[in-house]
């Protein structure tokens, strides 16, 4: 039996067609696992980013409230002690002077690092974005 170029062309080529399809169908499964795969990694970090943002805005949020409580207390126990020491019969002894004397002290120190770090903030490198706070 003899095989003709076409006969022998096919023998040969028809198993490696074959299974170059399979290897072929093989690697694309595999590309497309992994393209799905990597697209919900993305996507899982996307929302951990997202995560992550909401609570340093919570972070923030709580910080600037405590900064304002802070001044509040302040400011209420300075117009404490000072309706205190208008009362006549009331005889402020030096405690309540140096409470008052400390507690502006306290106050205008934090103003001043929270200016500084304010302008600190403002020329840095890079400059922070900030989205305008609704009151």
């Amino acid at each position: 039996m003899t095989l003709t170029v076409w006969q022998f062309a096919l023998a040969i080529g028809l198993p490696s067609a074959f299974t170059g399809g399979l290897v072929g169908l093989f690697f694309w499964r595999l590309q497309r696992k992994i393209e799905k795969r990597d697209a919900e990694a993305a996507a899982e970090a996307a929302r951990r980013e997202e995560r992550e943002a909401q609570r340093e805005e919570a972070r923030e949020k709580n910080e600037l409230n405590t900064i304002r409580a802070i001044g509040a207390s302040i400011a209420l126990g300075e117009a404490t002690a000072r309706a205190v020491q208008r009362i006549p019969d009331a005889h402020c002894n030096g405690d309540m002077h140096a409470a008052l004397d400390y507690a502006q002290r306290v106050k205008h120190e934090l103003k001043d690092f929270l200016t500084e770090q304010g302008v600190q903030a403002i020329y840095a490198d890079p400059p922070v974005a900030r989205k305008k706070s609704k009151k």
